[in-house]
């Protein structure tokens, strides 16, 4: 399902960074260390956002990509 909160994300297993774009910020985040399985749920979640904010946002280290 499109989320209304986010726009895109992907990942990349080799370096278990997870790349997040917000619809209303338009800012690109990147999360550090998230294990392939945490991906994966966040991948097959039906709402990505409340999945996010339960279990990605403030779980994971975290940098804004400018």
């Amino acid at each position: 399902m499109p989320s209304t909160s986010i726009r895109k994300f992907d990942y990349d297993p080799n370096t278990k960074v997870l790349s997040v774009w917000f619809v209303a910020s338009g800012k690109h985040y990147e999360f550090l260390d998230v294990p392939v399985e945490a991906f994966a749920a966040f991948n097959s979640a039906f709402a990505k956002g409340r999945y996010f904010n339960d279990h990605i946002r403030n779980r994971y280290a975290f940098r804004l990509v400018t």
